[in-house]
């Protein structure tokens, strides 16, 4: 019985360190665009390359797109890619802006455990810039997701009728 217990929990540790978990990668191996770290200084303003290049997070009820609702595309900051259409926005209460689900690979995914526990972390899939975290605690009756995005990470890129 010691044996079964003892192989259970070794299979257990085994699998939950996935290379699914890791970044084995780099940016550069990854990413269409690929800029210097003194190329996006120049790009972007300060708050943007904290945000879109060192994973920072943004306060939250800074953003003037969290209560952005008219329709268009949220783009991302640093390249221009979209990311986000309106119709997916919605007010998740939190200070950031919220969505249900992404454009299907404009957006890549990764795992971060900088506050001690596992998160889903987005980055846009052209230039690698970080956008925030998706969470399972989105609107039950469409995906269930929320994509709390970082407002200085994007640009509303509205609908021209």
């Amino acid at each position: 019985m010691k044996k079964i217990i003892t192989l259970l929990v070794l299979t257990l540790l085994y699998n939950c360190n996935t290379s699914a978990q890791k970044k084995e990668t780099s940016e550069k191996d990854v990413f269409k665009v690929n800029k210097t770290e003194a190329e996006w200084k120049q790009e972007l303003t300060p708050e943007q390359f904290y945000v879109l290049r060192q994973s920072g997070t943004e306060r939250p009820f800074s953003s003037d797109l969290n209560k952005e609702y008219n329709e268009g595309v949220f783009h991302c900051a640093a390249c221009n890619t979209p990311l986000f259409k309106s119709e997916h926005k919605f007010d998740s209460g939190t200070g950031w802006p919220s969505f249900d689900r992404e454009i299907k690979g404009n957006v890549a995914f990764s795992t971060d455990n900088n506050l001690g526990y596992l998160r889903v972390e987005e980055h846009c899939a052209t230039c690698g810039g970080h956008l925030g975290h998706v969470f399972n605690d989105g609107p039950k009756n469409t995906t269930g997701k929320r994509h709390c995005i970082n407002g200085v990470a994007l640009t509303f890129v509205p609908k021209i009728n």
